[in-house]
């Protein structure tokens, strides 16, 4: 149970900046200058901690917990920078798996609220700077750390990592980072520093172009992990195969960071993915969450992540499809319903965050594209509808957004 004091903190954390994952596009704010600052306060503890950086428009929470989790398995103390949360704001900040306290959250805050602030720093800021600071006091040997959107203004890109990844390049927040996949590169290249090797999973001719020339500026080691052969562990705990391409950087990773003295064993990686959930809190990946009929969560919420999901179930191939769908009101809604297969039944739903994507949205939407639909204002009304007229050897998917997810955990 969560004591009044952590509450009160993190209603005031939310209220008192702006966060992105409340109010969409007008708490972005493209500059590094608030993070520099708040980082000055407390000693600017990024110069003091060793970081790995991974960005990307899909597949960076994923390949961030797998990488963490090995990492932890190698006998390092890890700390892990994700977001958002499904369930708890500390879900965020972890080393080696566990959450930051709530007390800490609280100090953390009361401190922010001492200084006499002449800047309005960002929820994400905020959160990012704490991150670090506890990483710092808890002695973290590495860091893995998540970019929150885009990558060159981000607030995490003041570090300077031992090793970068980028995961791949789609179309998504295109108002922030460019209408254009060598746009957007650009932007998420953003992360490639001087002299500091740079892994890239997937790419388009227009960006792979755009990945070497910046590697060549910064004379950065570039690797992409999408020529090497894939060479999976028995029992890989992860479905789809957009989670192997995730995994192709992790082997990547792994000969990089032996020159670093951040070498790990293939029986270190195996126990890694065998402990994930334990050693990073990560799911709602694809998760597994009954058999029968067979239930399964998953975040993606942009049109690659999306068509990666539905890839993966379609090969599953279990049963009729029953898709339970909520999204963002910022998403583009005609590409992704675009990708809708016509011959499942769709249980479409609002969740419990103000830039839920209305009724009227949906409703609207699902008539253009003729889909079979049903309509609840409760996510878990939505669920158990699909439950009552489904036979055991169905799938039943959720997905559309982090917050859907969060509401039902």
């Amino acid at each position: 149970m969560q004591n009044s004091s952590y509450t009160n903190t993190i209603e005031w954390l939310f209220q008192q900046f702006p966060a992105y994952h409340k109010i969409g596009a007008k708490a972005y704010k493209p500059d590094l200058t608030n993070t520099l600052k708040l980082c000055e306060l407390f000693n600017n503890p990024h110069f003091k901690l060793k970081f790995i950086h991974i960005a990307g428009t899909n597949g960076k929470g994923s390949t961030s917990s797998m990488l963490a989790s090995i990492l932890q398995e190698s006998e390092q103390k890890v700390g892990l920078f994700t977001s958002p949360h499904i369930e708890d704001f500390r879900e965020r900040i972890r080393i080696n798996g566990i959450m930051i306290s709530e007390n800490e959250v609280v100090d953390f805050c009361n401190q922010i609220k001492s200084f006499n602030l002449d800047i309005v720093p960002s929820f994400f800021e905020i959160t990012w700077v704490m991150a670090i600071v506890h990483f710092l006091k808890n002695g973290c040997t590495i860091s893995v750390i998540e970019t929150g959107l885009g990558g060159r203004l981000d607030a995490t890109n003041i570090i300077s990592p031992i090793l970068s990844i980028i995961t791949n390049i789609g179309l998504e927040h295109t108002n922030f980072l460019g209408n254009t996949l060598n746009l957007i590169a650009g932007e998420k290249a953003g992360i490639i520093k001087l002299n500091t090797s740079i892994i890239i999973g997937e790419t388009t001719p227009e960006t792979k172009i755009v990945f070497e020339n910046t590697a060549k500026k910064k004379n950065s080691e570039i690797h992409f992990s999408e020529e090497i052969e894939l060479k999976l562990p028995e029992n890989f705990p992860l479905i789809g195969e957009y989670q192997q391409k995730n995994f192709k950087i992790i082997q990547v990773a792994q000969k990089v960071l032996e020159s670093k003295n951040l070498s790990f064993t293939r029986e270190q990686i195996e126990k890694g993915l065998t402990n994930l959930y334990k050693n990073t809190g990560f799911r709602g990946r694809m998760e597994v969450i009954d058999k029968q009929p067979l239930t399964i969560m998953d975040v993606s919420h942009n049109f690659d992540g999306i068509q990666a999901t539905l890839e993966t179930i379609k090969k599953l191939n279990q049963g009729n499809l029953k898709i339970i769908y909520g999204t963002s009101s910022d998403k583009d809604l005609d590409t992704i319903f675009s990708l809708f297969p016509k011959e499942a039944i769709y249980y479409f739903t609002e969740f419990n965050n103000e830039r839920s994507a209305k009724m009227e949205t949906l409703k609207e939407k699902s008539k253009v594209f003729e889909l079979n639909s049903n309509f609840y204002h409760s996510p878990k009304k939505a669920l158990n509808e699909a439950k009552l007229t489904a036979n055991e050897n169905d799938t039943l998917l959720i997905f559309g957004s982090f917050f859907l997810i969060s509401d039902f955990y």
